[in-house]
């Protein structure tokens, strides 16, 4: 997986490029893909993630395969929690055997 600077939220792809090139508004991309405008809309705004099911769904709708847009998700939600900061976590001590 490549390391991108601030990667975009794989719903904006959708709002700026693919919607737009479909001619479609939110209402008929989320009829067409069988979810509720409400959802799709939060996918296009940033709000909610790309989920696993929403993966399948983008991907029959357009094709491609799913995974693709689960790998922009997790490059985004990455990217994201590295710039969070440091996570700080205590080490495992394995007992020896």
């Amino acid at each position: 997986m490549s390391k991108l600077f601030n990667p975009p939220h794989p719903g904006e792809k959708l709002k700026e490029d693919v919607l737009p090139a479909l001619g479609l508004t939110v209402t008929s991309a989320a009829n067409e893909l069988g979810v509720s405008r409400v959802a799709l809309s939060r996918v296009l705004n940033g709000k909610a993630g790309i989920s696993a099911e929403m993966a399948l769904r983008l991907a029959q709708w357009l094709g491609g395969d799913a995974e693709i847009w689960l790998r922009e998700q997790l490059q985004y939600d990455l990217w994201h929690a590295k710039k969070k900061g440091r996570i700080r976590v205590k080490p495992h001590k394995q007992a020896v055997s």
